[in-house]
């Protein structure tokens, strides 16, 4: 008798509920209706856009799509490694004006780096400075910037805007002004890589700092100590792991960033690509193309493998 009156008692929340759901549903799928059609209508115009205004005419040039990739077949399988390596090339006619030995970087009379070697290590470079500025300025702004550590709305607010203007541009629109004013090089491509990573990584860092655990602060703020001494000891040991792990991410981005400023003179590797595809040599776009490819391949799995080991050894001593 007590099962029945409970039944009856439920049944009309649990109708109600069944309503509940079923509206839920039918507003997801009106949702997801007006969404695909919405994205119908962009696509629809982006491709009547690209096909009617551009001067490129989209779908007339589309049949021609796979015969830049039929050009870029070499003569000969080892003429690309004869590129890559600056060896003599029975098909080099002279024509390709920044063949070696000029860009060689010679350690001794008779051994060198080869060009496209040395271009990578100099994109290395570039990103990889690049990411050390941008972590130790991002790192000093990311506590000022913090709710829990920066009370102060008017300072908490201006370091905030301030990192998001230094993010605001892309890289390579940030290169092209410095690139105008201090002339073709890697200097311009560090200095707008470097901006736009300070403002990037200080966003992540605050947020991490944001979520710290506030009971270590608590402490050293109870026991007399300054604000530097609060966050240098009871924030910063717990927030580092994500702050290398931020770092590394970065770097990845900054090597593809750093490729890509090259290729409108920001130095490294992108502008030897830029200049062997508007030759038309073949042989030494694949080159380039496949040196790229397993750098970025040894610099993201190099990252994966230290951000697993920084951060499970802090996961480990915590454990402990």
């Amino acid at each position: 008798m007590a099962a029945q009156t409970s039944s009856q008692a439920f049944s009309p929340r649990g109708a109600l509920i069944e309503q509940h759901w079923q509206e839920l549903a039918s507003r997801r799928r009106t949702y997801s209706f007006i969404g695909l059609a919405i994205l119908l209508i962009a696509v629809s115009g982006s491709l009547w856009f690209a096909n009617e205004t551009n001067a490129g005419k989209f779908f007339d040039r589309l049949p021609y799509f796979f015969d830049f990739f039929h050009d870029l077949i070499p003569r000969d399988g080892m003429e690309v490694v004869r590129a890559l390596f600056d060896l003599p090339s029975p098909y080099d006619d002279g024509s390709f004006k920044y063949n070696y030995p000029e860009g060689r970087l010679y350690i001794t009379e008779s051994l060198y780096v080869p060009e496209y070697f040395y271009k990578m290590l100099e994109t290395l470079n570039i990103a990889l400075l690049s990411t050390l500025i941008g972590l130790g300025l991002g790192f000093l702004l990311c506590f000022l910037a913090a709710r829990n550590l920066m009370p102060n709305p008017w300072i908490r607010g201006t370091v905030r805007r301030l990192m998001e203007i230094l993010r605001a541009f892309p890289e390579v629109v940030l290169a092209g002004f410095f690139l105008a004013i201090l002339s073709l090089g890697p200097i311009p491509a560090v200095i707008a890589v470097s901006i736009h990573t300070v403002g990037a990584l200080g966003k992540m860092f605050f947020e991490v700092v944001e979520n710290a655990d506030m009971k270590a602060e608590e402490g050293l703020r109870a026991a007399g100590g300054n604000w530097v001494e609060r966050v240098w000891f009871g924030i910063v040991p717990q927030v580092m792991p994500n702050f290398m792990s931020y770092f590394l991410l970065r770097l990845e981005i900054n090597v593809r960033a750093s490729t890509i400023i090259g290729a409108v003179g920001g130095g490294g590797i992108g502008e030897l690509l830029r200049l062997s595809i508007g030759q038309g040599h073949e042989a030494k776009t694949l080159a380039i193309v496949l040196l790229l490819f397993c750098t970025i391949v040894a610099v993201d799995q190099f990252s994966a493998w230290l951000r697993r080991r920084l951060v499970g050894n802090q996961a480990f001593q915590l454990a402990q």
